[in-house]
């Protein structure tokens, strides 16, 4: 259904009046049913149609959260019917307030959607780094002296830590990607590609713990235990080598797969794209039908990715 037909329907059933029906008793939906049915539809098939996927960032949240205020646009229908006065409401609505929501709502989606974006390629940035970073350690070989050994691993940690604290605010309740499964799920990879007891088993090793790199349960950080792995080399260096390359090639692989194409953050991308580019497309005829709604008012973080994408990424 278009925009404009949304309230259309409700209005036409507005106007007419009460009519018995086969059985003699029935009569014509409510009208405020009926327009609170047909915002539902078009929130959840036309915007929600944009986001496929499952997860808190897709468009079909925007039924999911409340506008500032505290407002539900649909709860709104049955309560009290606000002013028409007001600025920025479209006085042809059966209730112009829930339309304003509705808008206000769009607005902030719009934002987010923006914000996320943003960081979220910042990521896929990142992610090639971590990729490179894996890829220098299978440089390492038995006749690499122990301080470069040490030192080309304190280097990994060094920059894996980088990556964490990076985006470990967007990743926080309230952050700007809170929820959103593909920043999840490729810093969960990584962090078990670490955690991994099974590197190196076929030379008697038990992972990257016993060179001494492991990971902090809390911070989410890594650190490199110079007495542990010395005594590994001293011990095994043959199964500090395998088990270095080992975690080197299966790192590197998990990186890369999830910046592939159809992967994880490629494919959030492109629906973030898609619901950013119909809300510019259609802003116009949105707000015509249900108001000009408030503007979204970012700040902190948000604000700034909101930013970067509109540096580099607004056309």
């Amino acid at each position: 259904m278009s925009v404009k037909g949304i309230s259309e329907a409700a209005f036409l059933q507005l106007n007419q009046a009460k009519r018995p029906g086969a059985a003699g008793g029935a009569s014509l939906p409510n009208a405020a049913d009926s327009f609170a049915v047909q915002l539902a539809q078009f929130k959840t098939q036309t915007m929600g149609a944009l986001m496929s996927d499952k997860g808190a960032s897709s468009v079909d949240a925007l039924g999911g959260s409340k506008p500032a205020g505290g407002s539900d646009p649909l709860s709104a229908l049955t309560g009290s019917r606000a002013s028409t006065a007001t600025t920025g409401l479209n006085p042809a609505l059966f209730d112009p307030q829930a339309g304003y929501d509705m808008m206000s709502l769009i607005n902030k989606k719009d934002v987010n959607y923006q914000a996320q974006f943003a960081e979220l390629s910042e990521m896929k940035t990142h992610l090639l780094g971590m990729q490179q970073a894996g890829k220098y350690l299978g440089d390492i070989k038995t006749s690499t002296g122990d301080d470069a050994i040490k030192a080309q691993l304190q280097e990994f940690t060094t920059q894996y830590n980088r990556w964490v604290q990076r985006f470990d605010g967007d990743m926080q309740a309230g952050g700007v990607l809170a929820g959103t499964q593909a920043a999840q799920v490729s810093r969960y990879e990584l962090e078990q590609n670490i955690k991994n007891i099974f590197y190196g088993a076929k030379s008697g090793m038990h992972g990257m713990a016993d060179l001494g790199v492991t990971i902090d349960p809390d911070t989410k950080l890594a650190s490199l235990d110079a007495d542990k792995l010395a005594s590994a080399l001293k011990g095994n260096r043959q199964g500090v080598v395998d088990t270095v390359q080992d975690f080197s090639g299966h790192f590197v692989h998990s990186a890369e797969l999830l910046n592939s194409d159809g992967n994880f953050i490629l494919k959030q991308l492109a629906n973030l794209n898609k619901a950013i580019h119909y809300i510019a497309d259609n802003r116009t005829s949105l707000q015509a039908e249900f108001g000009s709604g408030d503007a979204a008012q970012p700040t902190g973080k948000l604000a700034e990715a909101l930013a970067a994408y509109q540096r580099s990424y607004r056309t």
